[in-house]
Formats: C-alpha cells, structure tokens, sequence
C-alpha cells in the first residue's frame, strides 16, 4: 500500500492503517480467520500491509491483542498499555514501548497520545486488570482511534479540533458488556468529541464459530442514523473491510 499524505483505511473489528505525514500506523492488529472461538470472513494477509512505523494496541483482550498477528507484522514499533509488554516481546522483532494514559510517542512529523478508555481488562480470568487506552494521532490531521470504552467525562476535552474519530459501535456477541459502546452511546461520543468525520469501527468482522453471520450487521446504519439527528455537524462515514478514506 502506497503512503499518501492523510488517508485511513479500516481492515476490519478494530483494525485501522493510518498513513498521516509520512507515519504508517496500525491499531489494534487482529488479522487470523480464527481467533479463539471468533472467525474471520476474510482474513487479512500481514505482508500485504508493508513497512508500519508503529502499532497501537489498545487493551489485553484476545480481540484486540493477537500475538500471532503482531508477530506477523514488519514494525519498527509496538506499543501497548503499560503491564502488557511481557506478552509481546518474545512474539515479536519491533521494538516494544509500554504507555501509560498521557504518554507521548514521536513518530515522524506525527505525535501519538495515549487517552483514557473505560473498559476493564485482562488476558485470562483470574488474571491481574491491565489499563486500556486510546489514542490520538496527530500532524496535519488529527485521528482519535477509542479502542474499547464506554463514555467518559470529559470526551469533550479529550482532543480539540479533531479531525476524525474511530469509535466502536457494537461487538462480536450477543450483548454488550460493560465498558462497551452500542450505537446510540457511540453516536454520544460523536457529538461530545465533535469531529469532522466518525468511523464505527468494531462491527461486522468477527462472530463466534457456531455463527454463519455477525450479531451486528446494523449497527454502523444505526450509528449514522443517530449521529445526525444528534450532531450535525459531524459526518458519519461507513468503511466496508479494506475501504480507505482520504482526509
């Protein structure tokens, strides 16, 4: 894939490549058909994806921090919430840094801040809570990718001028857990964080094994739907799996 000044590109679940001023940076990378009980229509082939500057990876859970994912990926960088570098750095050649809400990394002409998300996390039951994060990426866009949260005081604050958000809209099951976004709490975000253009992210890519189609496939329309009837000033924009949006 060719770097342009400002583009994104969904790869599905919560999978995005942001090319911003130079800087390829991929979140959440979870690439497999299968991962535990979860199947991927259409699973994404790692080296199609090139050199990546940074990976952003937002919590622990399986669906969002996939081992044999990372270890597939040509990066010079990984970056994880703090206590989570030890699952990663034996899996992996990049270079791996742990964040802790407010941290910066440099990348480039583009500057990485990792957010609060409010969502608990760990990798196994009986398993110490490790913090989730999200993260805004910023040069000349401005790109606020939420991981997994539910809404929080002070999303209004949390990124002035955006440029765009990538907010979950629903998940792989049957419910919503907490610490979740469904649609309408989404499309909240959306007016509370007043970008330009909202992304739902986090819909239609993987459903339990027993499943022939995700639980969620109206979730993204629904998203839109609220958005404008609440913030009008925002533009919903829906991305298929491997559909890019130039900025």
């Amino acid at each position: 894939m060719e770097a342009t000044a400002a583009q994104l590109t969904w790869l599905g679940h919560s999978t995005v490549l942001v090319e911003l001023d130079g800087a390829r940076v991929l979140t959440d990378p979870v690439l497999r058909r299968l991962v535990g009980h979860l199947q991927r229509s259409s699973p994404v082939a790692a080296g199609t994806l090139g050199r990546l500057d940074l990976v952003l990876v937002s919590h622990v859970h399986y669906d969002h921090l996939d081992r044999r994912s990372l270890a597939a990926l040509d990066a010079e960088r990984v970056a994880v919430p703090a206590g989570a570098g030890k699952l990663v750095r034996r899996r992996v050649r990049a270079e791996v840094v742990e964040l802790d809400e407010g941290d910066e990394l440099e990348v480039g002409a583009i500057r990485v801040r990792a957010t609060f998300a409010d969502h608990a996390a760990n990798r196994l039951p009986l398993t110490p809570e490790l913090p989730s994060l999200g993260f805004v990426i910023g040069g000349s866009r401005s790109v606020y990718f939420a991981g997994d949260t539910d809404l929080f005081d002070g999303m209004e604050s949390l990124a002035p001028g955006l440029d765009v958000a990538l907010l979950p809209v629903a998940g792989w099951g049957p419910k919503l857990p907490p610490g979740h976004m469904d649609p309408a709490a989404a499309a909240e975000a959306a007016r509370r964080l007043a970008p330009r253009i909202a992304v739902p992210i986090h819909w239609g890519t993987y459903r339990p094994f027993y499943r022939r189609t995700p639980y969620d496939p109206l979730a993204p329309e629904s998203f839109a739907a609220r958005v404008r009837e609440i913030a009008p000033g925002v533009e919903p924009r829906i991305l298929q799996e491997g559909e890019t949006l130039s900025l």
